[in-house]
């Protein structure tokens, strides 16, 4: 992030932010709230028909004590392992709750599947130069970045058999889990086009859909704290490099969303204490179900 910024003049960072109305960041604070409801939501629905009697409020309490905790804590497993913990105490359990944060994680990549082929459309198109893919081998440092991703989605597809057929008999559950990942996508995807606009860089929408998509496979890679710096590079590279826009825009708009993030967590900070003393015991029992 620090080389990020350090690549663009402050002036026009500055010019950016200034450029976007007052109504288009309460806007898209109003969407990413509704993009953060629409995930407890899914999982509410995952728990309950998984069998666990558990109350709206008390899944949204425990959701964003979660995501809270996952923009501080290592990985993005960090709120997974804080929304389980909320789960055991209260007593709910273990195994039905540990299982569907993995079919929560599923169920939320399976949303982004439907609009992935719009981005990688658009990267096939880019005819990027060797400077522009010089960026994209910096991840592949150490290990093929192709073969990791490789091997995730390969992970995934194993927990998928494994975890999903608790609910195989409940398709309604996972349609209505699966339509409130799509809100959350609506959400993002708007929140993203209507900042662009106000920057006067705009795209149009299904471009923005498939960018991001790229971003969500990419930030999939376990080697940042909850994607920090990982997500921000993405963005800021997916949209300028592949879709022109200017590169201060692009960087601002990674930094804002990033802040919408942190901002809208904030509530779950009164909730993270009820959750921290079951973290020990749901850290083990989630990395051995997460394979």
């Amino acid at each position: 992030m620090v080389y990020l910024i350090s690549q663009q003049g402050w002036q026009e960072i500055t010019e950016a932010v200034a450029r976007i109305e007052l109504w288009r960041f309460l806007l898209a604070v109003a969407l990413t709230v509704i993009s953060r409801l629409a995930v407890a939501r899914r999982w509410h629905i995952l728990l309950r028909s998984g069998g666990v009697d558990i109350s709206w409020r008390t899944s949204l309490r425990i959701t964003f004590a979660g995501l809270f905790a996952n923009n501080f804590l290592p990985s993005t497993i960090g709120g997974d392992v804080a929304r389980l913990a909320g789960a055991l105490q209260q007593g709910y359990d273990a195994a039905v709750s540990a299982a569907s944060l993995v079919a929560d994680r599923l169920v939320g990549l399976a949303g982004f599947v439907f609009t992935l082929p719009i981005g990688l459309r658009i990267l096939a198109a880019a005819n990027l130069t060797a400077a522009d893919i010089l960026p994209l081998a910096g991840l592949a440092a150490g290990e093929s970045w192709l073969g990791r991703m490789t091997q995730r989605v390969r992970k995934i597809w194993q927990r998928l058999i494994k975890t999903i057929g608790l609910w195989l008999s409940q398709p309604r559950a996972l349609l209505e889990a699966l339509a409130f990942t799509f809100v959350h996508m609506l959400c993002l995807f708007l929140t993203l086009y209507i900042l662009l606009d106000g920057m006067h860089d705009p795209l149009d929408f299904w471009t923005v859909a498939g960018l991001q998509s790229l971003v969500y496979v990419v930030t999939l890679i376990p080697i940042s704290i909850s994607g920090w710096g990982l997500q921000e590079f993405s963005i800021s590279y997916a949209f300028s490099a592949l879709a022109g826009v200017a590169p201060a825009n692009s960087l601002v708009l990674a930094l804002l969303l990033r802040t919408l993030y942190v901002l809208v967590s904030l509530p779950g900070a009164l909730a993270l204490s009820d959750v921290l003393p079951g973290m020990a015991k749901a850290q083990p029992l989630l990395t051995k179900l997460d394979g």
